[in-house]
């Protein structure tokens, strides 16, 4: 009688302290962070208020600046859509995922960023630009090339921006956004992240939006206006001859950012609505810059500042706080998978090639990354050979940017005290010894990365990639281990 007293007294406390017991396993164990990544194309790390760009309107950026970690020396190493696409997803250099190219397939069976976030227990969302399917621009792309993204109202590429398709989930019927695409996407992830705010499992979404890419003068009346008797403000690397139109896809490029900046302040509104923005990680990023005229120059692929050096803001009150910080960091693509998974508190896998800077940004490691690698491995579409491409290979620091051809050095800045790049260092005798320091660096990276520095078509016809006469990919083309389907 006196054991089954103690007994039922036993499972009587046990009862009452159950939901303390419960609620300190929560308290040691808490809740991993969610993730909403903001990419957008061809918007060029200059290009913001918070840089101290005149030209710029982006208020709610500024205002996340002021309350983030901003990375200033965050660089597109190989700056083009698809290559760049390929090494966010798997943390992998170029010539390691083998998409150099625009418009060729990312391998299926990589392991990616969404796929280690699923398989760590998050939902998964990808709206937007794709780019990285090369079975053609507007296919569809069923859900066994998702690559670990369960949501999904997507496209492979369009750059008509008011007439924008999307395939949506596992249907193969062809749907649209309605109006300006920026605006419909951003309010489809607004919805996406007011529901999955509601759940218990911890959410990755990915946005991808398509402006400012050129046509540039393609953005909302209502930003266009803005711009429009705005006396615009032109770089000192823009040659004279072309400062009219560059001036004209000036207003047009800023009318995009402006309207984007508009509804990253809704998404972040409705991340502050749903109560979760302590626990968030906001990243705001670019695939890649725009020359914009610099150096005579349109679009990317080049080395130069405003096509390597992209935007990227951290936002994470939860481990960051609110209070504003500039990082030095040379963050690269490859590096972003890696230090996303290592502020979420996830593996790394060992595929990865990039380096996790998350103990960096937290403040518990020191950095010791002093250089990082850009690189064209073949120049097509427009910067192909006809208009000036050619392949390169370069090392980029705080300060100095080293760039060599195949015929030897080709570029070396001095950004710190050039920061438009208006002289060229190469073969200065003044500079020698940095450009000697710099060639060994780049020697040792590439060593390093097992990469030959071959011509590009080499690499074209070792993977067995279309290409046409200019040696640029089709857009309607698959390539992929040597298969072509025309749609």
């Amino acid at each position: 009688m006196k054991e089954m007293i103690k007994r039922n007294i036993l499972l009587a406390i046990l009862f009452i302290l159950a939901p303390v017991l419960l609620y300190a396993g929560k308290q040691q164990t808490p809740k991993k962070p969610n993730v909403v990544f903001i990419i957008v194309d061809q918007w060029r790390a200059q290009a913001t208020g918070y840089s101290g760009d005149k030209n710029a309107i982006t208020p709610n950026l500024d205002r996340l600046a002021a309350r983030s970690i901003n990375v200033k020396n965050a660089i597109s190493g190989m700056p083009v859509c698809t290559p760049y696409r390929a090494s966010l997803m798997t943390g992998q250099y170029p010539l390691t995922h083998r998409v150099f190219m625009n418009d060729v397939m990312l391998d299926t069976t990589k392991t990616t960023i969404a796929k280690v976030y699923k398989n760590s227990g998050y939902t998964t969302g990808f709206i937007g630009k794709w780019h990285i399917d090369g079975h053609g621009r507007s296919s569809y792309i069923p859900e066994t090339r998702h690559q670990g993204f369960e949501y999904w109202k997507a496209l492979e590429c369009t750059h008509n921006y008011n007439q924008s398709a999307y395939y949506e989930g596992n249907s193969d019927k062809k749907l649209f956004w309605d109006g300006y695409d920026v605006i419909a996407q951003s309010n489809d992830a607004s919805t996406y992240i007011s529901e999955q705010a509601k759940k218990d499992k911890p959410f990755t979404l990915f946005l991808s939006l398509g402006p400012p890419h050129d046509p540039y003068q393609s953005a909302p009346e209502k930003y266009r206006s803005l711009y429009a008797n705005k006396d615009m403000q032109i770089n000192p690397n823009v040659p004279a001859e072309i400062r009219e139109k560059v001036k004209q896809d000036l207003i047009g490029y800023y009318s995009h950012m402006t309207a984007i900046d508009d509804y990253i302040g809704k998404i972040w509104q409705t991340i502050q609505e749903a109560g979760i923005e302590n626990n968030t990680i906001i990243v705001f990023t670019a695939d890649h810059g725009d020359l914009l005229g610099a150096h005579g120059s349109w679009n990317k692929q080049q080395p130069y500042e405003e096509s390597i050096r992209v935007p990227f803001l951290v936002h994470y009150p939860a481990l960051f706080g609110t209070n504003g910080k500039t990082s030095p960091i040379l963050l690269n693509s490859p590096d972003i998978m890696p230090t996303l998974l290592g502020l979420s508190g996830l593996p790394i896998p060992k595929s990865v090639e990039g380096v996790d800077f998350s103990g960096v940004l937290k403040g518990t490691k020191k950095d010791n990354i002093t250089h990082t690698l850009i690189s064209c491995v073949q120049p097509f579409g427009q910067w192909n050979r006809k208009r000036g491409g050619k392949e390169y290979r370069g090392i980029i620091t705080t300060q100095y940017t080293y760039a060599k051809d195949l015929n030897g050095a080709w570029l070396l800045f001095d950004n710190g005290k050039d920061p438009f790049q208006l002289t060229n260092l190469a073969g200065n005798p003044d500079y020698a010894d940095t450009q000697n320091k710099l060639e060994k660096l780049l020697q040792a990276t590439l060593k390093q990365r097992k990469d030959e520095f071959k011509p590009g078509m080499e690499y074209v016809k070792q993977w067995n990639y279309v290409v046409d006469e200019t040696e640029t990919v089709p857009y309607n083309t698959v390539n992929f281990e040597g298969k072509k389907i025309i749609e």
